[in-house]
């Protein structure tokens, strides 16, 4: 009974927290749960059939295994349990999932007792989480004859687990709650200083957005009973920034339905919306559960009577509403016309959020569910040598005859599964693709685990390349939240068939490297496809998509992932970048071009193609990786020949130090990389496959030039924190040139670090700092600075080349991994700190600049409390900027002059790119 005690005592400490029981997902605390069922006079007894009935987790879960077990003892009449009748126990079984509760059901539909068999029969048809071991055996008894089996096929084969559910609500009434103005991160859904949580649903929804907020939420239900609830980014765009599957589990447990009342905090079917829509990412997460997302419209660019656009004293278009979607408004979505209503009044059609691909997701509970059953019904109507019936929503598949393929089009068409054969699709295509690598962070990690356990998924996808668990968001402090989490964590994924940052045996030294270097590396060709449980997973090679940790799971188990092809902005460049001018400058100038050119954000949900051509994969990489913030789908490279070359050959070397720690599993998975890139590397120089590139006659939805010309200063992503018009703050979309700030702003924190650096940002810092010490005989930090290299190996190369030395001399704290930091740092003092390889500050997970500070970085983050948070005295702010600007405002304590910043970087060989002449080579 300890451990049922050690519980009860968990129980009394959440109570104080206002929290209910954990759920159970051990399998030896089941064990004595189910022990003191079965003694009828224990004092536990009726409090442990809560437990087992309500608040054990379902799937592949340990707890899941001892329940299935003792449910199958009822059925078979080896327990006897007054509470749980032999009906009552399949039902409970019913809602487990997959995983021993398929066996278990097998078991007895395959058994000698015909009314259970047939009882068993009838739970299994309404069941999708089979795999191979569970098809195979049906398979296996039909061909033995065994009636029940067929009869379990023959439905499959028609979907009837399908079918059969519930048809989708016409009318679905809603009531507003207006979250935020302008666009709303995920990190107010789910702030990432609480990812400790994520994997504890009810203690992680305490921190949706606010305190009052969830008072608020929890009045409008009690005051609009049955109408849900739909969270709203008014005049923004909802849930930018990260992937966060557990941002949408939040919306959903405060404002969704619980997806089985045996299944604690497990909610789904959330209504989300904005004026300019839902962040594509999100969007794919929103699926997962069931739910919707609405693109409200409901704010337009006010026109005169010529049709011009009206601008405000700045330039802006004057935006003017619609409609009101102000909280507590009634409104109605009607999943038929496919329009939002209010009474009787139409308001705006939503049919790109209620497609028949969507609304088979609401029907099914989520889009698992779906792609599960196709494959299941696949299994079955082959098996049996019939057709497969038109159930589903066929794909849709687009094809403009004599249209060429754009890169992305090209990559979704030869890793496309199961569309009509010779078929060549284009973008708004909606198909399954082959899933080439698969990254799993070590902030929502856990969540996926808990997914796979879910969908019964207890090994990788043979058809998956190879996947990495990270542990690069958790780098900074080795707390104890870390060390309860990440070995638990990397010994489940290495079990699983990923190569893990931490070996749970401890055999080879951590590797807290940050996974979109390392993904960058795994990605071993221009044709892959990459799913990656964090929005920045954004590729030089290959296309890459930001996924929730539900969609990276089933990527996982699965090898696929089911998406329409999205539309394409070719991004090329011309002139001549100046020497003092660094390639991130280049980036910002990219953004702030196209909004001046455009009017709006035509990369928003799309892919940008950018003719990078000669910039190898570790440069390239920084632009791909700020297309998250643009808001675009994913980014691909288009480079020459000879640069892909060179970036595939630095990817082989870096996999093989990876193989070299004992990185490497049993099937060899990095070796069979390094094998896939010298594949590769011969296919471009024998010219049988040269480096992928679009056809000329490919169809954009917008064709865009960088003029590097124009570049002639330093670039900087500010968030704008005192905008009168709130919409428009922490959006990404203020860039500004270095001389805006006068050499005035006081710069109180510098960060270089995160994934937007790679090795020559660390060399432009050694170097800086050799040129003011020649200079000025010394340096000294008027504000501190924050160093955390991306990888390990970075640092390795940096000792073999004399930088190391440079900068530790200069730092007042260095990093060491044998007595790693257990509390994060709370106080900064005027020095430079050398930081464990890692996310460190962009993330704000664990490491924070102090409350109200104005931080310089080189992150990608820049919303509200993510690096920074406020403070009473002022907003905190995290500006985005160069390496060399971020160096020099930390030294200055302020942000440099032109000239200030010319004389730090003379002689200094900044990011070099120049852009491709023409259209791109394809010859060696």
């Amino acid at each position: 009974m300890k451990l049922y005690l050690d519980y009860l005592n968990e129980i009394e400490e959440r109570k104080g927290e206002g929290l209910n029981p954990k759920p159970i997902d051990s399998g030896e605390l089941t064990s004595e749960i189910i022990a003191q069922i079965k003694d009828l006079d224990n004092e536990h007894r009726e409090s442990s059939l809560n437990f087992l009935i309500y608040n054990t987790l379902p799937g592949t879960t340990p707890a899941a295994v001892q329940k299935a077990n003792f449910l199958k003892e009822i059925i078979l009449g080896d327990a006897v349990v007054p509470e749980i009748t032999v009906d009552f126990a399949f039902e409970l079984l019913s809602h487990m999932k997959g995983g021993q509760s398929i066996e278990v059901l097998l078991d007895i539909a395959l058994g000698d007792n015909e009314v259970t068999a047939k009882q068993a029969a009838e739970v299994l048809k309404t069941q999708v989480f089979l795999y191979e071991a569970d098809t195979e055996r049906l398979a296996a008894a039909y061909e033995a004859g065994n009636a029940l089996a067929k009869e379990i096929l023959e439905s499959y084969s028609k979907a009837e687990f399908f079918t059969k559910l519930p048809e989708v609500q016409e009318k679905i009434d809603v009531v507003t709650y207006v979250a935020a103005e302008g666009d709303i991160s995920t990190d107010l859904l789910s702030p990432g200083n609480q990812a400790h949580s994520r994997s504890d649903r009810e203690l992680h929804g305490k921190c949706l957005i606010s305190v009052e907020a969830q008072k608020e939420i929890t009045e409008l239900q009690k005051a609009n009973l049955g109408k849900s609830v739909m969270l709203i980014a008014e005049k923004g765009t909802m849930g930018v920034g990260s992937s966060r599957m557990s941002g949408v589990n939040n919306v959903a447990l405060w404002t969704g339905r619980q997806a089985s009342q045996y299944v604690p905090f497990v909610n789904i079917a959330p209504i989300v919306a904005g004026t300019n829509g839902i962040s594509p990412i999100f969007l794919t997460t929103v699926d997962v559960t069931g739910g919707i997302g609405l693109d409200l419209k409901n704010w337009v660019k006010k026109t005169d009577a010529n049709g011009e656009t009206v601008t405000d004293e700045s330039g802006e278009p004057v935006l003017e509403q619609t409609y009101s979607v102000d909280t507590g408004t009634v409104l109605t979505i009607n999943t038929k016309t496919k329009k939002l209503y209010n009474g009787e009044q139409e308001l705006v059609d939503i049919s790109s959020a209620l497609t028949p691909q969507k609304l088979e997701f609401i029907k099914a509970g989520g889009s698992y569910a779906i792609v599960f059953g196709k494959k299941l019904q696949t299994f079955a109507s082959q098996t049996l040598g019939v057709d497969v019936e038109t159930v589903f929503a066929p794909a849709k598949e687009i094809s403009n005859v004599g249209q060429g393929l754009t890169a992305v089009e090209k990559i979704f068409n030869k890793n496309a599964v199961g569309v009509t054969e010779g078929a060549v699709l284009h973008s708004g295509s909606d198909v399954r693709v082959k899933v080439n690598i698969v990254g799993s962070q070590d902030t929502t990690g856990l969540m996926t685990a808990q997914e796979l356990e879910a969908m019964a998924a207890t090994v990788i996808s043979p058809t998956v390349d190879a996947a990495y668990q990270s542990g690069c968001h958790t780098a900074s402090v080795w707390d104890k939240k870390a060390q309860a989490n990440i070995p638990k964590l990397m010994s489940f994924m290495q079990k699983f068939g990923l190569i893990t940052a931490r070996d749970p045996e401890d055999k080879y030294h951590a590797m807290t490297d940050v996974i979109h270097k390392v993904l960058n590396d795994l990605a071993v060709d221009d044709w892959d496809i990459i799913i990656g449980g964090d929005s920045h997973t954004r590729m030089s090679k290959g296309v890459a998509f930001g996924a929730d940790s539900g969609t990276v799971a089933l990527a996982l188990a699965t090898g696929e992932a089911t998406m329409p092809i999205p539309q394409s902005v070719k991004v090329t460049f011309k002139g001549e970048l100046k020497k003092h001018v660094d390639f991130r400058d280049v980036v910002h100038a990219t953004q702030a071009q196209m909004l001046q050119k455009f009017g709006e954000n035509v990369f928003q949900g799309r892919i940008i193609e950018v003719h990078i051509g000669t910039l190898p994969a570790d440069q390239a990489f920084t632009f791909t990786d700020w297309t998250a913030e643009m808001k675009a789908k994913a980014s691909i490279c288009i480079s020459e020949n000879e640069t892909l070359i060179e970036s595939l050959e630095i990817a082989k070397g870096r996999i093989q130090i990876m193989i070299d720690k004992g990185m490497d599993n049993e099937g060899q998975v990095l070796q069979g990389l390094i094998d896939k890139a010298n594949n590769r590397i011969a296919e471009i120089k024998s010219g049988e496959n040269p480096a992928l590139t679009p056809d000329a006659n490919a169809k954009y939805s917008a064709e865009f030039v960088v003029d590097l010309d124009l570049i002639d200063q330093p670039m900087i992503a500010d968030p704008d924190v005192h905008n009168e018009d709130v919409s428009k703050r922490y959006t990404h979309d203020t860039i500004r040139e270095l001389s805006f700030y006068g050499g005035e702003k006081v710069v109180d924190l510098g960060f270089v670090g995160s994934c937007m650096v790679h090795k020559g940002d660390l060399k432009i810092l050694s170097q800086m700092l050799k040129n003011l010490e020649a200079q000025q005989g010394k340096v000294e930090f008027q504000a501190p600075l924050v160093v955390a290299a991306p990888t390990y190996n970075i640092i390795d190369e940096l000792k073999v080349e004399g930088d190391w030395d440079i900068l530790q001399k200069y730092s007042g704290f260095v990093f060491d991994d044998s007595a790693p930091k257990g509390t994060a740092r709370t106080e900064y003092e005027n020095m430079m700190y050398l930081e464990r390889p890692g996310c460190n500050l962009c993330m704000g997970n664990q490491e924070k600049a102090e409350k109200g500070d104005t931080v310089m970085a080189t992150s990608t983050r820049l919303f509200q409390g993510r690096v920074v948070a406020d403070s009473d005295r002022k907003k905190g702010e995290s500006l985005l900027a160069s390496t060399p600007v971020v160096v020099l405002s930390a030294i200055l304590g302020r942000t440099p002059s032109m000239d200030e910043y010319k004389v730090a970087v003379e002689g200094i060989d900044l990011t070099t790119f120049a852009p491709p002449l023409g259209e791109l080579s394809t010859k060696l």
